[in-house]
């Protein structure tokens, strides 16, 4: 997977937003006055140890199912870029769940990216690496996890100011024991694991060092989003939160 330059567009910010770049992973509590924006989402998404990822075909089916997770127990929930309508949904989420952590993924485009921000957006993801986002994010307030591959791309995108990075496609890798193989080398480097991950192995995959782990069809099931089933959307969230929670709970230990 090569890193993505092909967005000649930078983003810019104010520099009084400079965030600090972390060398290890921190699961400690501290106040919002004590650290960035970008670090507080990033212990948040190890906290959590799941992040919810949302594409549906409508706005209406897209707000839905958001809250149906939420309500269930997902705390970090991440709607797809390419969700009709995406940032007005990002928007009303925000405002009606003011404790809970949002991002936007498969952003490419420094004006999604903007846009993103501007909806409320605390992170960003992509599939792989775009230089652009990751240099016009560095100065803002917002967690930037670019997506990576092998350890050259791993070590590239910190060497380059990530925080976290996104393994993906992490089932087609290997799965659990890439993370486990990945880790040895960059254990001071925070990862996700991202693509084709079922709620049953979230255990194993913090078990084996990532941060946290992005469950897309493991909670908003594909039969259950066309018969507009938020109740059984609900009931995976609430098994996937708890999994996650219990996952980093013995990480910790």
């Amino acid at each position: 997977m090569a890193i993505a330059t092909s967005f000649s567009l930078p983003l810019t910010y104010p520099s009084s937003s400079l965030t600090t770049h972390i060398q290890k992973p921190c699961r400690c509590s501290s106040s919002s006055n004590s650290i960035s924006v970008a670090s507080k989402t990033l212990q948040q998404i190890q906290d959590s140890g799941v992040i919810a990822c949302l594409r549906a075909q409508n706005a209406d089916l897209a707000n839905r199912a958001a809250r149906a997770a939420l309500d269930g127990g997902i705390s970090v929930l991440e709607i797809v870029v390419t969700t009709p309508d995406a940032f007005e949904v990002l928007r009303n989420l925000v405002h009606d769940y003011p404790t809970k952590t949002f991002g936007v993924g498969t952003v490419l485009q420094a004006k999604d990216a903007k846009d993103s921000i501007k909806a409320g957006a605390k992170f960003l993801m992509s599939p792989a690496t775009v230089m652009d986002i990751l240099v016009g994010v560095s100065e803002s307030d917002v967690l930037y996890i670019p997506g990576v591959m092998t350890p050259t791309e791993i070590l590239s995108a910190f060497s380059a100011g990530a925080k976290i990075v996104k393994v993906y496609p992490v089932s087609a890798l290997g799965g659990v024991g890439y993370i486990s193989a990945l880790k040895k080398p960059f254990s001071h480097i925070p990862m996700v694991a991202s693509q084709g991950v079922t709620i049953d192995l979230v255990g194993q995959y913090i078990g084996q060092g990532a941060s946290a782990v992005v469950l897309s069809d493991a909670i908003f099931a594909k039969e259950a989003m066309s018969q507009r089933n938020f109740d059984k959307i609900n009931q995976l969230a609430s098994h996937a939160a708890s999994q996650g929670q219990q996952a980093v709970e013995r990480s910790e230990r």
